[in-house]
């Protein structure tokens, strides 16, 4: 079959409509496993476009773990037989998504197989349902059971049922981008895409072009027309992560979106309408972002008319030991070993350490112990070296840029005033300290270090200074 036959797809009517029409992402294929058609939903799921695609091979787009060189593909173009396998693929964003892909053959008129019609159907979050009974979210990330995830836990709900935009704020590797994409799942907008773009990670002139598209020669190197993040987005939710890192003329042009549905493509001089949530995230404090002029005030509140703040991991009391054993057990999984735990003397130390990187660090931390472990338990010995050895330089919070008007770091994330090596005894004076700081009063102390009461009661306990 040629590439111009199409698969016979305008014989009848306009077959693109019809597919834009099916909740999940569909892909047509030719018989040598080229692209001939996306729909909206699958090129909002991959970041790609029809048009990028067109002619080129399934697997340099569907980038999935089926095998190589399209093998189950194949299978089902030799044998004749639809298949639905479970797999997953990797984004233009680098984005693992669970997958579930019907494969069907297409036919000619003569009966003889001409392509494949491929459903994927995203099945990310029913899969995190089977394989955690603690909460329905599509990510480990954002597990936990402490009073403040709980909070956050219950407005998740609430904010599904609304089409108001969002501001999620919260420490870099809190889970805020698993919590945006858990929230738009639950709303009813959860069989439309999905996008993501980093506001801090492209220069301006091509994150605009990202954000909203551009026209044929509107700029050197626009060598056809580009749709954006925004239009590949319509009728789902757009995730605007660093928000706070937006170039002020974008800002600008991002409010007009948030005002009136409609904005200008770049070069373009027609209106492009659009029917999206936006849900923004940031590590900053915008209000401070305002005072110093770096962030439009009209826009902050545009953003923020829900707004929902995560919690360090640091302030979730009974977090840490919960997400050590629940990180331990995928680790183990993945890589066949049996590790039954930590000693003693390991979860002292983890539990006591301060995790300025959060969740992403305390996932690497176990992922680096169940590689190195080669006993039946991870012991001292197992842990990385920096936990033994804070740095010698004072470091700043992770989401407390270097920017005016910044109060110092807590001591809990200021370890290099204490010389010894063994993070236990460090802690310790760090809690002395604060108690003498704050005159024996708890609550004081317990903030000083930026901690809760509970955490500080339970580390009292654990240095034998009740």
């Amino acid at each position: 079959m040629s590439m111009d036959d199409s698969l016979f797809l305008e014989d009848a009517y306009n077959f693109a409509d019809v597919l834009d029409g099916v909740p999940h992402g569909v892909v047509i294929m030719d018989d040598k496993l080229r692209l001939v058609l996306m729909n909206r939903f699958l090129e909002g799921l991959t970041g790609y476009s029809t048009a990028d695609t067109k002619g080129i091979y399934g697997d340099s787009i569907l980038r999935s773990n089926l095998g190589n060189r399209g093998q189950i593909f194949r299978q089902v173009l030799t044998t004749g037989e639809p298949m639905v396998v479970e797999g997953d693929i990797i984004n233009r964003d680098r984005r693992k998504i669970v997958i579930q892909f019907t494969i069907s053959p297409l036919r000619g008129h003569s009966g003889q197989i001409t392509g494949l019609i491929v459903v994927l159907e995203d099945i990310t979050s029913l899969q995190s349902v089977i394989n955690s009974n603690i909460f329905p979210v599509d990510s480990t990330e954002i597990l936990g059971h402490s009073l403040k995830m709980l909070e956050v836990f219950e407005l998740m709900p609430l904010m599904a049922r609304t089409d108001a935009s969002i501001l999620i704020t919260g420490e870099t590797g809190t889970g805020k981008d698993k919590i945006a994409e858990a929230i738009h799942k639950s709303s009813k907008r959860g069989r439309h895409p999905f996008i993501k773009i980093n506001c801090g990670a492209l220069p301006e002139t091509l994150l605009e072009s990202e954000l909203f598209g551009h026209i044929k020669g509107s700029f050197t190197g626009a060598v056809k027309d580009k749709p954006g993040m925004f239009k590949l987005a319509q009728d789902g939710t757009i995730f605007l992560t660093e928000i706070g890192d937006m170039p002020l003329p974008l800002q600008v042009k991002l409010l007009s979106v948030l005002d009136d549905r409609e904005f200008f493509p770049v070069g373009g001089d027609k209106k492009v309408k659009v029917d999206v949530r936006i849900i923004a995230a940031t590590h900053r404090s915008l209000r401070e972002e305002v005072e110093l002029g770096n962030f439009r005030e009209d826009l902050f509140y545009r953003l923020n008319v829900l707004h929902m703040h995560l919690p360090p991991l640091r302030e979730r009391d009974g977090d840490i030991r919960f997400l050590l054993d629940h990180f331990l057990r995928d680790f183990t999984k993945r890589l066949d070993k049996k590790i039954n735990g930590f000693t003693g003397r390991s979860i002292d130390l983890l539990t006591s350490y301060c995790y300025p990187g959060n969740i992403r660090e305390l996932r690497n931390i176990v992922e680096y112990c169940a590689n190195i472990c080669q006993d039946d338990k991870i012991r001292t010995e197992h842990l990385p070296k920096y936990l033994f050895a804070p740095p010698k330089i004072a470091v700043t919070a992770p989401e407390q840029p270097a920017r005016k008007n910044l109060q110092p770091a807590p001591a809990s994330v200021r370890p290099a005033e204490f010389p010894q090596n063994d993070w236990l005894a460090i802690e310790k004076e760090m809690i002395v300290q604060a108690l003498m700081k704050a005159h024996g009063n708890r609550s004081k102390a317990a903030k000083e270090l930026g901690w809760g009461r509970t955490t500080l009661w339970r580390k009292l306990s654990l240095h034998n200074l009740s």
